[in-house]
């Protein structure tokens, strides 16, 4: 009886085995059947091409044109194109289009190409200096509060945009106890805790034509909007640049307009491939970023914190709901260990850090 029992016991789990083979088969042959149905292929056509010209879009950015700014403008939000892969992949599953959906993996993976690099957390626990830099908004309106946020923060090194000539007092004393060096050219100020030499303003051409060359030296320097600054660090003397780039806008009848930013970061390039020390970093608002091709010059010579030790996308404007890193830290010559945003200050965009190592 032992005997039968147990050739009937291994008989039931043979059973079971040809039945857990027979219902795999079956799904297999269901999921056939299903995808073989013509109606299949022949829905959501548009969704298809829907799904194909964003995957081509976000290909091909640097191609799309630059009449009207539409290029700088796709590019500067080419990283918000991805919420259009899951919107489109609802609407194929629901309409039960079988080409929308194989199409949209054309979409999925030039956006994890571009951007699946800035998912991870690359930054590093140990640096050597801490950098931030901030546009202080000319309109903020408490700017003493903003020099206590900045003071709290830690960073060795602080770069100040949009500073008004009303404003500059408020933070000269909020942050002098914290930084014993620092020096304001026009609307930008460079804050340290280290000795600062050799500080000049850079022209980064805000003032052209026949109006610009007659205005007097001191006349440009009150709204000068870039300098430059050497500051001496244990392990010799780092090259820092300030740069607060001209604004861009949405104009009825011309497009977006970026003529005055493109300008000065040409000029801006032209200072950082003239630069003689070879360690280096700029801080600033670029109002751009730098997947933006204005700034082609630039990232060919420095690279991004951000992008090499931060997490995330790192989006500092607006401050209330970022959508896009325009402020920025780019080195050279220096080793990013880390790179982060800070909480929001009385300006319109928040600030960003990072630190350097050697």
């Amino acid at each position: 009886m032992t005997h039968v029992d147990t050739a009937e016991t291994g008989q039931g789990g043979a059973d079971r085995s040809d039945t857990g083979a027979g219902t795999w088969r079956t799904g297999i042959r269901r999921a056939i059947r299903i995808g073989s149905r013509p109606g299949l292929w022949k829905r959501g056509r548009v969704l298809a091409a829907l799904a194909l010209l964003l995957g081509l879009l976000m290909l091909l950015h640097a191609k799309v044109t630059e009449r009207a700014g539409l290029g700088s403008l796709v590019e500067t939000f080419l990283p918000w194109f991805g919420l259009f892969i899951p919107v489109l992949l609802v609407a194929a599953l629901w309409r039960r289009s079988a080409p929308a959906v194989v199409t949209l993996l054309l979409p999925a993976v030039v956006w994890l190409n571009l951007f699946g690099g800035l998912l991870s957390d690359k930054s590093h626990p140990n640096s050597d200096l801490t950098l931030v830099s901030h546009n202080v908004d000319a309109d903020n309106p408490d700017p003493a509060g903003t020099a206590r946020d900045l003071a709290a923060s830690g960073a060795d090194v602080l770069a100040l945009e949009e500073i008004t000539p009303q404003a500059k007092p408020l933070y000269e004393k909020g942050l002098a106890k914290a930084y014993p060096y620092h020096t304001v050219q026009g609307t930008v100020g460079l804050w340290s805790k280290l000795p600062l030499s050799d500080t000049r303003p850079v022209d980064i051409k805000q003032d052209v034509g026949p109006l610009g060359d007659s205005k007097p030296a001191d006349v440009k320097l009150a709204y000068n909007r870039a300098l430059r600054a050497t500051v001496a660090t244990d392990r010799g003397p780092l090259a820092v640049y300030v740069a607060h780039l001209g604004s861009v806008r949405l104009l009825p009848g011309k497009g977006f307009w970026t003529e005055s930013r493109n300008r000065g970061a040409k000029a801006l390039a032209e200072a950082v491939a003239a630069e003689r020390n070879e360690r280096m970093v700029l801080l600033g608002d670029l109002n751009g970023t730098i997947g933006d091709r204005a700034f082609d010059d630039i990232t060919a010579q420095l690279r991004s914190a951000q992008e090499a030790a931060g997490d995330g996308f790192g989006f500092s404007w607006p401050a209330k709901f970022p959508v896009a890193r325009i402020d920025q830290i780019l080195v050279r010559g220096v080793e990013p260990a880390s790179s982060w945003v800070l909480p929001a200050t009385g300006s319109d965009h928040r600030p960003v850090a990072a630190g350097i190592s050697w």
